[in-house]
């Protein structure tokens, strides 16, 4: 999954859900996204391997909700 799709989809579903979606800050490898209450980490490469992104969305369900990125 590209990177910006990745993060496209958080920021859409946050906005939908009035959460707040913001960077904290940036790693050497990675960047540091929060949302609402959930701190998360995203690679910094074009392409984020699927079963990564797919943990990285399965960890914001307390957020959005169970399955809400399927």
């Amino acid at each position: 999954m590209k990177r910006r799709d990745l993060l496209r989809r958080i920021a859409k579903a946050a906005a939908e859900a009035g959460v707040e979606f913001e960077l904290v800050r940036e790693g050497g490898e990675h960047s540091v996204y929060q949302c609402g209450p959930a701190r998360f980490t995203v690679p910094r490469h074009v392409e984020v391997n699927e079963i990564t992104a797919h943990g990285i969305l399965r960890n914001l369900e307390s957020e959005f909700g169970k399955g809400w990125w399927r």
